[in-house]
């Protein structure tokens, strides 16, 4: 009991021993003991208690432990990590959004931070002949031939639901996107008030639990999601299978945190856990998922209806594929989220391990759609760590046609990166229900800075156009971004991926392995791979 490891408790003792005597003998202030008491009873509590070992065996100095353990994040993301280390953005990352969000200088002095000899750097190759566009407004149209096609920026807000953000966060990044032009995707949390409010242009997100269309059973109900669906300010449908950051696995938002707006919007009891199941009931085939597909396009009046998810097993995409070429049912879009996706809350393994990063995604699903000839009716939306013009334009140059951004719209309206998405504690009012921290979030002056951002950015992509001297970011090819592969080798980034020729998997021409042994494997009947000889 006397090591060093229990000297703080002994001169918390000394010092109550000592103020006692001075309060009997010299009369001094009785309150002066009560704080060294204190630290006597913790002290003996802490050699007493079961739960942690490094308190019993070092009371009151062990609080230490755990003190600098809470604020450890804090003190690396504002005194140890450098400008360009990526925890998972980093500061320079954080810093271009901030500043494009409030309009500041954007400006970069003495040349760039980065290893430009480090492997992996990558860059977009300049022309001699730049070109000069009218202006950023880059706009693609989505499900032309339906009969309510849609006009889309380049550059929208990914999913993120209500009960996810908070309701001011929802309000600033909807009415952004009505000041600038661009498509607020729901999440799978449904259309809230705070949607419907801001009138901004919305993708309604359709996932399994069918949250604002579903019956008590949590099965889909046609008459609920008719009324949501057919009303102006939805503009597209999304059925979502996966998400990127936990892919396979669904989710619970707990009867705790379920208040009567959220309750209200997902259509779930109050007092009751809200279950996002890892699939939906409405189908269990690829031929299935396109038969709800174009069954939502047509509740909806014609409005351009797809799907989002992140790759896993191949045969699942290519069975998928299958199925529209036997079935004749296309989605007007798909959405790949790579597995650097973000999410409030998700098990380290399913963030670490599961599910294929945007890259690979992308690629697959751009070589698939164009082996099978069908890459010109249907578009590709690509989400997954974007926040700057460069990485759009390299998503836009593997094979994407357009880019969403949910991390980088959260900095936009003044997310700090402190990581307590999951904890309701957030310290900007962005990722909470709590309503005294939401009240931090100022909706006209945030929805402003999301406005800026989003322009900012496209500005940002248009002079990367110009310089690379292209007419528009849909003529970006896999041969315009250039890659560092060693200290002393580049190549184009369309010699380190490959590509398919249109109607190559039609022809039986698969070129790479991935192809040759998958491709047969695939059924549109069945998820599930038939067995191949």
């Amino acid at each position: 009991m006397f090591s060093r490891r229990f000297l703080a408790l002994w001169i918390a003792v000394a010092l109550l021993v000592a103020t006692l005597v001075l309060v009997l003998v010299d009369g001094w202030n009785p309150l002066w003991p009560i704080p060294f008491a204190a630290l006597v009873v913790l002290g003996v509590w802490d050699v007493v208690q079961q739960r942690h070992a490094v308190l019993r065996n070092y009371p009151l100095w062990g609080h230490f432990r755990f003190l600098f353990e809470f604020i450890r994040p804090e003190i690396r993301q504002y005194f140890v990590e450098d400008d360009t280390s990526e925890t998972p953005f980093s500061r320079a990352q954080r810093s271009i959004v901030y500043q494009r969000a409030k309009g500041d200088v954007d400006s970069r002095p003495f040349g760039t931070e980065l290893d430009v000899k480090a492997t992996g750097y990558e860059w977009i190759a300049h022309s001699l002949a730049p070109t000069v566009l009218k202006d950023h407004d880059f706009r693609i149209t989505i499900g032309a031939d339906r009969a309510q096609p849609y006009s889309a920026s380049i550059f929208n807000v990914s999913a993120m639901s209500f009960g996810a953000l908070s309701a001011n966060a929802i309000r600033a990044l909807n009415r952004g996107a009505k000041l600038g032009n661009f498509i607020h995707d729901t999440g799978e949390g449904s259309i809230s008030p705070h949607h419907r409010e801001q009138g901004g242009d919305l993708i309604w997100e359709v996932a399994s639990g069918y949250f604002g269309c579903r019956n008590d059973d949590g099965t889909f109900n046609a008459e609920k999601f008719t009324a949501q669906a057919t009303t102006p300010q939805v503009k597209m449908i999304e059925v979502k299978l996966s998400q990127g950051a936990k892919p396979g696995h669904g989710g619970v938002l707990p009867a705790a945190k379920i208040t009567p707006e959220i309750s209200a919007t997902r259509g779930v009891p109050m007092g009751q856990d809200c279950i996002s199941p890892s699939r939906h009931s409405e189908f269990s085939t690829p031929l299935g998922l396109l038969q709800f597909v174009d069954r939502l396009r047509t509740l909806s009046g014609g409005k351009p209806t797809g799907f989002k998810l992140c790759i896993g097993h191949p045969w699942e995409f290519f069975g998928i594929v299958k199925a529209m070429l036997e079935s004749g049912i296309l989605p007007d879009f798909i959405v790949v989220d790579g597995s650097e996706g973000g999410t409030g809350a998700a098990p380290l393994e399913f963030t670490d391990h599961v599910g294929a990063p945007l890259q690979e995604g992308l690629l697959l699903v751009h070589n698939t759609l164009v082996g099978a000839g069908l890459r010109d009716k249907i578009r590709i939306g690509a989400s997954g760590k974007i926040v700057t013009a460069f990485d759009i334009a390299r998503t836009l140059a593997i094979g994407a046609d357009w880019c969403n951004s949910a991390r980088g719209f959260m900095f936009a309206i003044g997310c700090i990166q402190s990581q307590k998405c999951h904890t309701d504690r957030c310290p900007t009012g962005v990722a909470t229900q709590d309503t005294l921290r939401q009240r931090a979030l100022v909706v006209p002056d945030k929805a402003q800075r999301v406005h800026q951002f989003h322009a900012q950015t496209l500005h940002a992509l248009q002079e990367l156009i110009q310089a690379a001297g292209l007419a528009h970011p849909s003529d970006l090819r896999a041969h315009h971004i250039v890659k560092r592969v060693s200290s002393n080798e580049i190549r184009l980034m369309s010699e380190s991926l490959k590509y398919l020729e249109p109607g190559d998997l039609l022809r039986g021409q698969f070129r790479y392995q991935l192809y040759e042994k998958y491709w047969p494997m695939a059924r549109a009947d069945s998820f599930s791979p038939a067995a191949v000889a």
